[in-house]
């Protein structure tokens, strides 16, 4: 299964200003199937359990408190090739460094608030998908 599915997160600013609708269509024009999803809430312990990898790092506490401003939207996408391509939709993590017509290009506000997560490896995509999705959720 290793390469035909990625997690995503569509993050609080990009749900409290509408553009979930908008992020969803272009997944699906890209050809990823959703295979699970849900609305959730992150408490403060979530974050900073899913993001421990960036705990030294001096911009930490400030995604902590963005990814637990508002709901986001957590999602497993299939597709073959998945995580690259997925990146590749989405684009660079600076929207100003990103490639017209990407994800973040369109939506994004800043680094931070840069409107979706992709799985950067198969591997983190697994970890992830784990984090909030049980087996029986998955359709993959």
């Amino acid at each position: 299964m290793a390469g035909n599915f990625t997690f995503s997160i569509i993050k609080p600013n990009a749900v409290r200003t509408g553009k979930t609708g908008p992020i969803l269509a272009m997944i699906n024009e890209a050809g990823f199937e959703i295979s699970a999803m849900k609305m959730v809430r992150m408490t403060t312990l979530q974050a900073e359990s899913f993001y421990e990898v960036h705990k030294r790092k001096s911009f930490f506490e400030g995604l902590i408190e963005f990814m637990t401003s508002g709901p986001v939207f957590v999602m497993v996408l299939k597709h073959e090739n998945a995580v690259e391509d997925f990146r590749k939709l989405i684009g660079a993590t600076d929207p100003a460094k990103a490639e017209p017509g990407t994800i973040r290009k369109m939506f994004a506000v800043s680094v931070q608030m840069n409107a979706v997560h992709g799985s950067d490896s198969d591997e983190n995509a697994a970890r992830e998908a784990d984090f909030f999705f049980t087996a029986s959720e998955r359709f993959l």
